[in-house]
């Protein structure tokens, strides 16, 4: 995913429009419109604006990866995660127990079959 559609797919996932993501960051409407289309792309001061605001790193916005870096995967269940109260990151973390308990159950099934 390229960063015009990441831009988009985050303003959605926010329920905020990108005039609102512009005023709240100084930027003007036409220059947000601009990138999130795909027309112009955002000086790094700006791009660094835009990964804090949306709480991601500005290689998730530019799809940078990198063998140190995090997965796409990971990355979106740790921006998801961010986006969850405390009580839903506690239930959340317990649920990951479950499904690596029946993972490793399941391992241990097939290695006794």
């Amino acid at each position: 995913m390229d960063f015009c559609n990441k831009l988009r797919a985050l303003i959605e996932e926010k329920n905020l429009t990108q005039k609102c993501v512009a005023n709240d960051l100084n930027i003007a409407p036409s220059t947000m419109g601009g990138y999130v289309q795909g027309t112009s792309e955002p000086d790094f001061k700006t791009l660094k604006l835009l990964a804090e605001y949306f709480h991601v790193s500005t290689d998730y916005l530019l799809s940078i990866h990198s063998q140190k870096s995090n997965s796409f995967a990971e990355d979106e269940l740790l921006r998801i995660f961010r986006l969850m109260t405390a009580e839903q990151q506690m239930l959340f973390i317990e649920q990951g127990k479950v499904f690596v308990k029946a993972n490793e159950k399941k391992k241990e099934s097939k290695k006794s079959s």
